[in-house]
């Protein structure tokens, strides 16, 4: 269907509807509409809001997703199911007595790296001194040894706690490890919501793990 501009809809509109405004149809319908030229024109005038220059994409699919989620059961979770497996199957960096360093699976830099606790808990608040003292001891290795490896400029480190602040397995607490690089921003992720990483996990796990300190694993 065509496109019209603001000051043509608006036109148009009062046009299409000046008849059913005068019959008091529209009133009754709440909106008025016409067909012209395979172009459906609604009077703004009973339509909640003012019309603007934004486009809207209609995607009702998605309560599947909001409704539900992407939250896996706790015999599910990633994060138990990971120190059960072998380093370069969970792409396990370093190990520790109460936290211990993956990768992330779908990283948004290469050497994006996850710590967690082992226990299955959900909030920062919740662990206890000695996880919080191992989770901080892990991120400060790994940010030396990715500074080593990878030769970044800078990283991103953070919790998301609780599915509504965006994490993507809210039940197992873990902390983000990105690292960023100066010239590391590109078009692709802002056009085509594309990241390019230039090495694979595994190439990236065994890089990051020959070089922890062997005393720190």
């Amino acid at each position: 269907m065509a496109r019209l501009s603001l000051d043509d809809y608006a036109e148009s509109a009062d046009r299409a509807g000046s008849a059913d405004r005068a019959t008091g149809a529209a009133g009754a319908a709440g909106a008025t509409g016409a067909e012209e030229g395979g172009v459906r024109i609604d009077d703004p005038g009973y339509l909640v809001g003012v019309p603007d220059e934004f486009q809207r994409l209609w995607t009702p699919h998605r309560m599947v997703y909001i409704q539900h989620g992407q939250q896996p059961g706790k015999d599910d979770c990633p994060f138990c199911v990971a120190p059960s497996m072998s380093d370069e199957d969970a792409l396990i960096v370093a190990r520790g007595k109460h936290a211990y360093a993956l990768l992330n699976l779908f990283p948004y830099n290469s050497g994006h790296l996850l710590v967690c606790p082992y226990r299955h808990i959900a909030q920062y608040d919740e662990a206890t001194p000695e996880e919080v003292a191992e989770i901080g001891s892990l991120t400060q290795t790994a940010m030396r040894v990715i500074r080593e490896v990878s030769k970044n400029d800078g990283f991103n480190l953070g919790m998301n706690q609780g599915a509504i602040a965006g994490a993507g397995i809210a039940a197992h607490l873990h902390q983000h490890i990105v690292p960023r690089w100066a010239q590391d921003a590109n078009f692709l992720p802002i056009i085509a919501k594309t990241k390019a990483l230039p090495q694979l996990l595994g190439e990236v796990r065994a890089a990051i793990a020959d070089a922890w300190p062997k005393d720190d694993a």
